[in-house]
């Protein structure tokens, strides 16, 4: 499918995934005010043309990188955004720490502390995101994991707790970068077909990092004190910056090729290939707006997108939801400490494992069968039926999870029904993040407003969590949650399985 500017104010950008604008964005160069291009407008197609052939081949484009130089990054990527959650949760045992630390009393305040962070972790994205595509991935990545850092220790010293929610806040806006351009990265480097494996290891960070944070968090706070909590994160931090600062490279194609004009001394051809960021046809503040705005259009502009993104969304607000609900239910009902309690995080573990096994072979084997039988063509509804499949889990892990809790059973059982939910979250996870890549354009902000969105429930739903298991008991409450994960998870992948390319053909936002 051609691809179409996805702002509404129709200023072109060079589009994430081909580092050769459209003859659209060819088109500003003659806009008023915007300053008249000396490319003759018969030539300009042939330019175009000559451009893209010769870059499909290029070996400094990221996608013809040996497969050691692309997995180097990637997973330097990964590695990044498995940090940055980690931040997220690993305070989560401490809990009752921090509030007795700071003589908290109110129990929304209290998990306030934690949740902050995903309201910042949801606007990071929309800032961080357009930013990459202004300056280069590489950059925003390595300098805002530095920041983090600093942050974290900034929390480890808090003397008030209003210190301590302005370093949450401040810690989750610049460690969103690995989810703001992350997606990007591995769009960047690998193509549809073989793009699966790589997503699902850089998705497996931002789910297996909360996680494990409440494990080690759990034992830390018991033993040497909640403040090391936030010393270790801040740890984990510098070795990521030991590892990704000499080894990831830049991977957005627009800025590779802009430096290769630069270095060539050709304006023409630099104005061809990135012209928003080495002409004055716009200012750089004026692309930023338009960038930064993107991610809001795509979210409330494409049906697909705010639905795919709402059942993501929706599923991150019931993850963290667990996250502040465990240590009391484990230890109201079944009498764990605080570094045992951190133990039973271990279930979503082990089922966003298996999911990450099964479902990254599995989505690209249907792929690549429906590819196949399309003639070879692979459409981004192909991702769809590993989401179908994997939406049936969710439910099923909450029912489990929840009445197993209500009839005080064996402490195992909602362990293991918090990872048959664990796997069905990251079953669908993987096809929705693929979905969002292929179908379009900008890869990278599609990703962020997606982020946005289940950032905020994130902070959301631990809010008014314990106020509902209070009235209607874990069995009634993740009932509930589990009913709206079947409406829905199940009927709108359905219907954009079989609708959705008519939907992306009348969007201006869509391939």
């Amino acid at each position: 499918m051609t691809s179409t500017s996805s702002s509404l104010t129709h200023v072109p950008v060079a589009d994430e995934r081909s580092a050769a604008p459209s003859t659209e964005a060819l088109s500003t160069l003659d806009h008023p005010g915007r300053g008249p291009s000396a490319i003759p407008e018969d030539k300009k197609e042939e330019l175009l043309e000559n451009l893209e052939d010769n870059w499909q081949d290029d070996p400094q484009n990221p996608r013809n990188w040996s497969s050691s130089k692309k997995w180097a990054s990637a997973g330097v990527v990964s590695f990044y955004t498995f940090v940055s959650p980690l931040s997220s949760s690993i305070m989560a045992p401490g809990l009752p720490e921090i509030a007795l630390k700071y003589g908290i009393t109110n129990e929304t305040l209290i998990a306030m502390t934690l949740s902050i962070f995903l309201i910042s972790f949801a606007i990071g994205p929309l800032f961080l995101a357009p930013m990459s595509e202004m300056y280069g991935r590489r950059w925003i990545l390595n300098i805002c994991n530095l920041i983090t850092i600093g942050f974290n220790l900034g929390c480890a010293f808090a003397p008030t707790s209003g210190a301590l929610l302005g370093f949450r806040f401040l810690v989750g806006f610049s460690g969103s970068a690995p989810i703001a351009c992350g997606g990007g990265v591995i769009s960047d480097l690998f193509s549809e077909r073989d793009r699966a494996a790589a997503m699902a290891i850089y998705s497996l960070g931002p789910l297996i990092g909360p996680v494990v944070g409440p494990i080690i968090g759990g034992f830390v706070t018991q033993t040497i004190g909640i403040k090391y909590v936030f010393i270790i994160v801040a740890g984990a931090g510098a070795a990521a910056s030991a590892v990704g600062i000499p080894i990831l490279r830049e991977t957005y194609a627009p800025i590779l090729r802009l430096e290769i004009a630069k270095k060539s001394a050709d304006p023409e051809k630099a104005a061809l290939e990135h012209p928003l960021l080495v002409t004055h046809h716009t200012s750089k503040l004026q692309y930023l707006w338009i960038n930064l705005s993107r991610p809001a259009i795509l979210l409330f502009g494409s049906l697909v997108c705010f639905m795919l993104s709402l059942y993501m969304a929706f599923m991150y607000g019931i993850y963290y939801l667990m996250f502040t609900t465990f240590a009391t239910l484990f230890a109201d009902i079944y009498g764990f400490d605080t570094g045992i309690g951190g133990l039973t995080y271990i279930g979503l573990g082990v089922g966003f494992l298996l999911a990450t096994v099964f479902s990254a072979r599995s989505a690209n084997q249907i792929y690549l069968h429906l590819s196949k039988k399309n003639g070879g063509k692979g459409e981004p509804e192909m991702r769809i039926p590993a989401l179908i499949f994997g939406s049936f889990f969710v439910p099923i892990g909450l029912f489990w999870y929840g009445w197993s809790a209500q009839a005080r059973i064996h402490w195992i059982m909602p362990i293991i029904g918090s990872g048959i939910f664990g796997f069905g979250m990251m079953s669908t996870f993987l096809p929705i993040q693929l979905y969002l890549v292929d179908a379009f354009t900008y890869a990278a902000s599609a990703l962020s407003a997606a982020s946005v969105f289940r950032s905020l429930l994130g902070f959301a739903f631990p809010l008014f969590g314990q106020q509902m298991f209070a009235a209607l008991g874990n069995g009634g409450g993740n009932s509930l949650l589990g009913g709206l994960a079947i409406v829905l998870g199940i009927p709108f992948p359905i219907y954009i399985y079989y609708r959705g390319a008519q939907m992306r053909a009348r969007g201006r936002l869509t391939r």
